[in-house]
């Protein structure tokens, strides 16, 4: 019986990650190289998820912010208008590249909006910073050390504030 309730358990945990795995094999992830690429030669436009003081602290050249998460009293919370946001500046047929700090805000962002039915959406993997592992150490250069165009202020009409006042309430 024991045996039986253990493998029923490891049974249920395999089928789970496949179906999170393969729920993920559509989404597209690219690296920083070939981010700046798309945006040059095919018009994608960069969407930075990050908060508003680090993207403040530098982000890709010419880069929109809408914050995924947002901070609070408890610290980063889901942002409640990101969709409404994106939404209010953004078709649904526009080609958009996601990116963050390290590349976990903006693949939870790109799952989003896949979901909401964005069509050309696609993430840039270690984000503005880099990959880090547990200890802290790069694992994957981000959007910074690959040395790409990098700003300290926004386009105008391309910070937070701008694009959030689209959003009808």
């Amino acid at each position: 019986m024991r045996l039986g309730l253990v493998s029923g358990i490891f049974l249920l945990t395999v089928i789970g990650g496949l179906l999170v795995q393969g729920s993920q094999m559509d989404l597209k992830r690219i690296t920083p190289q070939e981010a700046y690429d798309l945006m040059e030669d095919e018009g994608y436009v960069y969407i930075d998820v990050r908060t508003e003081p680090e993207f403040e602290g530098g982000h890709p050249e010419g880069a929109y912010n809408i914050p995924f998460m947002v901070r609070g009293p408890a610290g980063l919370t889901p942002n409640p208008d990101f969709l409404k946001t994106v939404e209010a500046n953004f078709p649904k047929d526009a080609k958009i590249i996601l990116g963050c700090q390290s590349g976990n805000r903006s693949l939870k962002a790109l799952v989003q909006l896949t979901e909401a039915g964005y069509t050309q959406v696609v993430e840039q993997l270690a984000g503005f910073g880099g990959a880090k592992d547990r200890f802290g150490s790069t694992t994957e250069p981000g959007w910074q050390a690959a040395g790409l165009p990098v700003d300290i202020r926004p386009l105008e009409g391309r910070d937070h504030y701008a694009l959030g006042a689209k959003v009808k309430k």
